[in-house]
């Protein structure tokens, strides 16, 4: 497996771990070195926080439509496994990455973007700051999200089980289901009734990721039943949630996401994709979301 380097920043209460190639969050260490993260085992899940853009989720058959071209993103979008992101600036508590369009990236996403992320830490808190600019002279279709992956349970001797999400809301939300494709089949199932919290069980996510479009909370806090709380996960900035992990994986990602996967009926056009971001000529547009450590 290649040798990943990874940027390390820090403040007195956290040490924070960031891959070079993806920009991707791989370790929060608190001051005694408890790890927060999952580590991206390969033989279930080989990834820890990727970030999402220009893309969410899947495109129906790999491709996109926009002014009668055909285009092709992966799924989760370019970011994701990157090794020519630029370090803009790094100092003992912040970092940040910075992608720009190319004639390369012309040929697979029609857009003329730039991409930035930081991190930086505030005593407990971690955020995550998204920039997109607009260099082009047509609008800017996109989406954005964040995927990071909490290690579950966090301490030898636990169980899955013993872990639950609270949800700062009380909920009625539908579960939005997703086909074997990865791509919403226009059904949804009953989930919350009145309700603010998520017993984790592995066999949750048997049928995918939990998927919710209309969420009061703005935040959802990983906690032990009976030790409380863990970490706090804040996203206000972002409209839609997807809450998943292995069904084999001592993980739980919570997922602030603007956009979502494809429809499996759509015609393919981005345009008229759900969720889609539309950003002005030689604007910019910012959203952030930040993960709180409790101990």
């Amino acid at each position: 497996m290649k040798n990943i380097e990874k940027l390390t920043i820090k403040n007195p209460f956290l040490k924070i771990g960031i891959t070079k190639i993806g920009a991707e969050l791989c370790s929060i260490q608190n001051k005694d070195g408890k790890e927060f993260m999952w580590q991206a085992d390969p033989a279930i899940w080989g990834s820890h926080a990727p970030v999402l853009f220009p893309i969410i989720g899947a495109l129906k058959n790999g491709f996109f439509n926009y002014k009668g071209k055909k285009y092709s993103v992966p799924k989760h979008g370019f970011i994701r496994h990157n090794e020519d992101l630029t370090v803009k600036n790094h100092s003992e508590d912040s970092i940040s990455f910075q992608y720009k369009y190319s004639e390369e990236t012309l040929k697979n996403y029609p857009f003329k973007f730039e991409f930035l992320i930081s991190f930086s830490l505030h005593e407990r808190q971690l955020k995550i700051f998204h920039e997109v600019i607009n260099h082009g002279d047509n609008e800017l279709l996109f989406s954005l999200g964040g995927h990071p992956a909490f290690k579950c349970p966090l301490n030898d001797g636990e169980k899955y089980s013993d872990y639950e999400l609270q949800f700062s809301e009380k909920e009625n939300s539908a579960r939005f289901l997703i086909d074997e494709n990865g791509l919403q089949n226009g059904k949804t199932e009953p989930f919350f009734n009145d309700g603010d919290i998520l017993p984790l069980t592995h066999d949750l996510f048997k049928s995918d990721a939990l998927i919710f479009k209309d969420l009061n909370s703005k935040s959802i806090h990983l906690a032990h039943t009976s030790k409380g709380k863990i970490l706090t996960v804040r996203f206000s900035d972002f409209d839609y949630v997807g809450i998943w992990a292995k069904t084999n994986g001592d993980f739980i990602c919570i997922e602030p996401w603007l956009g979502i996967t494809d429809h499996a009926d759509t015609n393919g056009d981005i345009e008229n994709k759900e969720g889609i971001l539309r950003l002005s000529p030689k604007n910019t547009f910012r959203a952030s979301y930040t993960i709180e450590i409790h101990s």
